[in-house]
């Protein structure tokens, strides 16, 4: 009874990470006139502060001198904090000027993208059914560079930046409040500077738009960290099948927002690209239940080797 209490806790938790991500793009616009440049650098210092009240609360400042005492560790902490700013502003930069359907896209590639990373970087061998679901978001790529008459550019850096971040992030092995800490302190000074030579310019949307727009531009901290803060309660509480599943959720809000909401066009041959997209994502989820289910039906099956008793002393 327990443990399915945690679980639908987790589940909660899952719903409530990937639902505030899912409408984020809601929120972004909101933060208008601020440029793109401008709303990041915001996301960058409040987020900070918002982090290091939480590790406040919860005591948790071990892991900085473990950080400090390992260089190749802070080099990777430091590769993340630019590869994740990269993946924040340009998906800041794309809501705000109609590209919400095209960042939706990048999400919904990323863990086919992943696949493809996993292969080139760390060598992994992949199952037919991945072979296949790689290919077809390969062709609805073409697909959708012939639709938009160009790569769909935004979606790609999207999908290939955060796939990398994930990958460092794997590297790194730290907890997710750590790391984010970590992260944010290294963008915090240049965010810093650039926010306060926007003010000496007097082109600082902060203090010449009203307090509410002020206090929007310090939420972007709570924005940014509450939805990770309920992705970790999530991870550990249900499965990681489960979790890929739930990833889903904020792509698909996005797409509905970008097409029902902000009203942008989707001509056939992006419906016909996505579909393909759409499929492979299928096929993948697929095939990863069954393998689970696979593996799950070996270790049942598996015989249990009682332990052999232990020798009298001679």
């Amino acid at each position: 009874m327990k443990a399915q209490n945690e679980q639908r806790t987790g589940l909660l938790y899952g719903f409530g990470a990937y639902g505030m991500w899912g409408l984020v793009p809601l929120f972004w616009p909101l933060l208008m006139p601020a440029g793109a440049v401008e709303i990041l650098a915001h996301r960058m210092t409040w987020s900070l502060a918002v982090v290091g009240l939480a590790l406040l609360a919860v005591r948790r400042w071990g892991w900085i001198r473990e950080l400090l005492r390992q260089p190749r560790k802070l080099g990777l902490t430091a590769l993340a904090a630019s590869v994740i700013s990269v993946n924040w502003g340009l998906y800041i930069w794309s809501v705000n000027n109609g590209h919400v359907v095209e960042s939706s896209l990048g999400y919904f590639i990323n863990p086919l993208v992943s696949i493809a990373m996993g292969v080139l970087v760390l060598g992994e061998r992949l199952r037919r059914a991945q072979w296949v679901a790689v290919g077809l978001s390969f062709v609805a790529v073409l697909v959708l560079a012939i639709g938009y008459g160009r790569p769909p550019w935004i979606s790609l850096v999207l999908a290939c930046s955060f796939a990398t971040y994930g990958l460092i992030k794997k590297k790194l092995n730290m907890g997710g409040l750590e790391s984010l800490a970590a992260e944010t302190a290294m963008l915090f000074l240049p965010a810093l500077g650039y926010l306060l030579w926007l003010g000496a310019q007097g082109q600082s949307s902060f203090t010449s738009q009203g307090v509410g727009h002020a206090l929007l531009l310090a939420a972007t901290g709570l924005v940014t960290a509450i939805p990770l803060v309920l992705f970790g309660a999530a991870a550990i509480r249900v499965p990681l099948s489960t979790l890929g599943l739930l990833q889903y959720m904020a792509p698909v809000f996005q797409f509905g927002l970008g097409v029902l909401y902000f009203h942008e066009a989707m001509p056939p041959e992006r419906w016909a690209g996505f579909s393909l997209v759409w499929a492979a994502l299928a096929l993948l989820t697929w095939d990863a239940l069954r393998t689970a289910r696979r593996s799950r039906t070996r270790l049942s099956a598996a015989p249990v080797v009682a332990p052999a008793p232990a020798r009298e002393p001679a």
